[in-house]
């Protein structure tokens, strides 16, 4: 737990009930004061920007080719799959994959993938915060599980090597990155 921190007790349910047949539940523990990013790896907590040596964690029990990012609770793959994958085939790679040994993983949605951009970084990138963990990041653009709800013809995606948030053509093939955790995408 932070310093400066303690447990109220209580645990507070999050409930979204969606129009399209979907709901999700989630648990957080209520805490006081300070502090920032996750609290005991699970606990998150949205009052602080860290620092990549803080928020970025490489975990030993995903024979540390996973990351833990402590400002979203998200798992990364630490290595992306460095080869371009269609659209139509990159939900399915995401949850074939075994990563450290591990299966259950997904596309992330739009706002997870573009969080990890460092806006700070300039092309050509990648842009991510300088001393994150990842290898073989490419500034290349990587496929989002977000519909681009104007024109079916495009998927959400962000391109590492400016930082930009764009609507990719399904037409070709862009890579991906998948995520374990949060709120599926789909």
């Amino acid at each position: 737990m932070a310093q400066g921190s303690r447990p109220l007790g209580r645990r507070i349910q999050l409930r979204n009930s969606s129009s399209f047949g979907r709901s999700w539940t989630s648990w957080i523990k209520a805490t006081r004061s300070g502090g920032g990013g996750a609290e005991d790896n699970n606990t998150l907590r949205w009052d602080q920007a860290l620092s990549a040596a803080q928020r970025f964690v490489i975990l030993p029990a995903f024979n540390s080719d996973a990351v833990l990012d402590k400002e979203t609770g998200l798992v990364w793959e630490k290595s992306p799959q460095t080869t371009a994958v269609s659209s139509a085939n990159v939900r399915l790679t995401c949850a074939n994959k075994a990563v450290g040994g591990r299966k259950g993983w997904r596309l992330p949605s739009l706002p997870e993938l573009a969080s990890l951009v460092d806006p700070s970084v300039a092309s050509p990138g990648p842009t991510l915060p300088p001393g994150h963990p990842f290898v073989a990041v490419q500034s290349a653009n990587y496929w989002s599980g977000s519909a681009h709800a104007e024109n079916p013809a495009l998927m959400w995606g962000v391109g590492f090597g400016n930082g930009a948030v764009l609507g990719l053509s399904k037409a070709f093939d862009q890579r991906a990155w998948c995520v374990r955790g949060g709120i599926n995408a789909d």
